[in-house]
């Protein structure tokens, strides 16, 4: 039962698998190219603000107009819009220029106070900048991200250099909503192309899962016929088996001339329409001719076999049966002298086969009468553990019980008793 459900887990597993790793690689893939396409969005921007800011600082007509109001305040009193007037009435075109022309939010140009030259929002001229960089200022470049009036944006910074000294800064930013803006219309070009690769990778997911689920179907099928086959060949097997034993017995009938005992042992197996009726001999010719059926047999095994038979009527084709396979049983298990009993106790025959050979192995005394079973190899390759399983049946269906044991000649002992046949 464990073994089926780890089966069925199993094939489970093999049906959903390419489903789950098709749409595994599908979400990394697409996870990986949205991380890839923001990255180089923001890397291009980032570009594109140094390479402005720097153009613009370099440009000698912010350089000479910056310089131009440098002395207009000082740290401690800062210039104001009307004393940068004529600076943003200069640079306050250019910076509208660039802007537009580079796709950027804002150009920023201050005084050597970072106050405020050009602006996109005229109340913010004239106004020292919040983020005012001391290392720009001081002659080196920034890029990053900052808060501004207008919210983050990602900003580069530039100081305006008058031979050798900074005169003030050019600063050019992007707002990050922009970028947000960008990326999520990068993730709309991109979505239809993932939504087809979903689509066409789940269709081929569920061809693949259709090919294997008709593939486990197939060996389904498979399983069930070699099963059958399996138990259509152990019925024949054991029908073999036991018209051998019944043939024995005929040969022995035949063997001491009772001709008309062995026709009448036929009819009773097989009956025939105006079969002889004639009345029986007295005596007990089943008995003789299984004595002489199973002597013949396991002679052909190089055995001896001794009886010990003592009933008052004869026997029936399935005792004979069982004393048949259990005597050569023995001689197939390398037995060279056998025994066999059998007594009535009432209604019941009580019998016995005993041998001289290797015995029964403790370990496998519980398991030598299942179907199948065989300690011996099987040399004709139609295969062995039929006739104790045959046993077994023909006793216990008469109420019977058999049992194996050590026996005095120091093999194995089979003991058995089962009802006579009313």
């Amino acid at each position: 039962m464990a073994f089926g459900h780890r089966q069925r887990a199993v094939r489970l597993a093999m049906l959903v698998l390419p489903s789950i790793v098709t749409l595994a690689a599908l979400g990394v893939t697409t996870t990986v190219a949205l991380a890839l396409q923001e990255s180089r969005i923001r890397d291009a921007t980032a570009e594109r603000v140094q390479e402005v800011a720097t153009s613009l600082a370099a440009l000698s007509e912010v350089r000479q107009t910056v310089a131009s109001v440098s002395d207009a305040g000082t740290p401690d009193d800062l210039a104001d819009a009307a004393d940068l007037a004529s600076a943003t009435a200069s640079l306050q075109p250019i910076a509208e220029l660039v802007a537009r022309a580079a796709g950027v939010y804002y150009v920023v140009v201050t005084d050597d106070e970072g106050v405020r030259i050009t602006h996109p929002l005229a109340s913010e001229r004239g106004v020292q900048v919040s983020t005012t960089n001391a290392s720009v200022l001081a002659g080196t470049p920034f890029l990053g991200t900052e808060t501004g009036p207008s919210g983050p944006s990602l900003r580069a910074k530039v100081p305006v250099v008058d031979g050798d000294r900074v005169v003030g800064m050019v600063a050019v930013g992007v707002l990050e909503s922009d970028i947000a803006a960008e990326r999520e219309k990068a993730l709309g070009a991109l979505l239809p192309w993932a939504m087809g690769a979903l689509i066409a990778a789940t269709l081929a997911s569920s061809a693949l899962t259709a090919a294997v689920e008709r593939r486990f179907r197939r060996l389904d099928e498979l399983a069930l016929e070699h099963a059958q086959m399996g138990r259509t060949t152990a019925a024949l097997r054991e029908q073999s088996h036991e018209f051998t034993t019944r043939l024995h017995v005929v040969h022995g009938l035949v063997s001491r001339g009772d001709a008309d005992e062995a026709l009448a042992y036929i009819e009773d197996l097989v009956p025939v329409s105006g079969a002889r009726h004639d009345e029986r001999d007295a005596g007990m010719p089943l008995r003789d001719a299984a004595v002489h059926a199973v002597r013949s047999d396991v002679l052909a095994h190089g055995a001896q076999v001794e009886f010990d038979i003592a009933v008052a009527r004869d026997i029936d084709d399935e005792v004979v049966t069982v004393l048949t396979n259990l005597c050569r049983n023995a001689a197939e298990a390398g037995a060279a002298r056998i025994r066999c009993i059998l007594r009535e106790r009432g209604d019941l025959l009580v019998g016995a086969v005993e041998d001289d050979g290797p015995g029964v192995d403790p370990r496998q005394a519980t398991r030598i009468f299942a179907l199948g079973f065989s300690s011996k190899p099987d040399a004709s390759g139609s295969g062995r553990g039929i006739g104790l399983d045959l046993v077994r049946r023909l006793v216990t269906a008469r109420g019977g019980t058999i049992e194996v044991g050590a026996s005095t000649l120091g093999g194995a002992r089979f003991s058995f008793e089962m009802a006579r046949r009313s």
